[in-house]
C-alpha cells in the first residue's frame, strides 16, 4: 500500500470478494484501525460509470498488489480535509 500511494501506482486487490484496481490516495487511522481513501479505477475488469473516491477499510483488501499503471489525483481530493487532520499516515503527492 506505502509504494502504490508514495508512486501513485495503482493497487489490484480483492475486496468483497471482487477483483478491483485502486488508486489510493491517502492512508490514515480511525478508531485505531487503517483505512485507504482510493477511487476505483475497475471493478472485476469494468470501468465504474463514474469515478468517485471511496473509502477502504484496509483489513477488507485481500492480496494488494502494485500495478504498473500510474494514477492522477481525483480533482476533488483534498488531503487538508477535517477527516484526515492528525490520523493521515501517508498521502499521495499532487503533480
Amino acid at each position: 500500500m506505502l509504494e502504490a500511494i508514495a508512486r501513485r501506482r495503482c493497487l489490484e486487490a480483492t475486496y468483497n470478494r471482487m477483483a478491483v484496481r485502486l488508486a489510493p490516495h491517502i492512508l490514515y487511522t480511525r478508531h485505531d484501525e487503517l483505512f485507504v481513501d482510493a477511487v476505483t479505477v475497475a471493478r472485476d475488469g469494468k470501468r465504474p460509470r463514474e469515478p468517485k473516491l471511496g473509502t477502504f477499510k484496509l483489513d477488507g483488501l485481500r492480496d494488494p498488489a502494485v500495478a504498473g499503471q500510474q494514477f492522477r489525483l481525483e480533482p476533488g481530493f483534498d488531503p487538508g480535509d477535517a477527516k484526515y487532520a492528525g490520523v493521515t499516515l501517508l498521502v499521495a503527492e499532487m503533480d
